[in-house]
């Protein structure tokens, strides 16, 4: 049996730490009372427009969260609420 080097170990650990990372997906927010779909985190979305924005939902793909929004408000753009 072949003995594996520590550095090819490291790799494949790195590898699969940052693969949720490159799969970040898209979310759904309200923000400044309008709904939106975009690739940020939630954390990201903080910084970005301060508490004014809420996430309601995270999806993998973004037909997924069009028609999360579609469904439940009809548009991107429309009219929504944070309470």
């Amino acid at each position: 049996m072949r003995k594996r080097t520590p550095g090819l170990l490291a790799l494949a650990m790195l590898l699969a730490a940052a693969q949720p990372a490159l799969a970040t997906g898209y979310h759904v927010y309200c923000s400044y009372n309008k709904i939106e779909i975009d690739a940020r985190d939630p954390e990201q979305m903080r910084i970005a427009r301060g508490t004014s924005a809420c996430l309601f939902r995270s999806f993998t793909h973004r037909m997924d969260a069009e028609s999360f929004v579609r469904n439940n408000w009809g548009r991107v753009g429309a009219r929504c609420s944070c309470r």
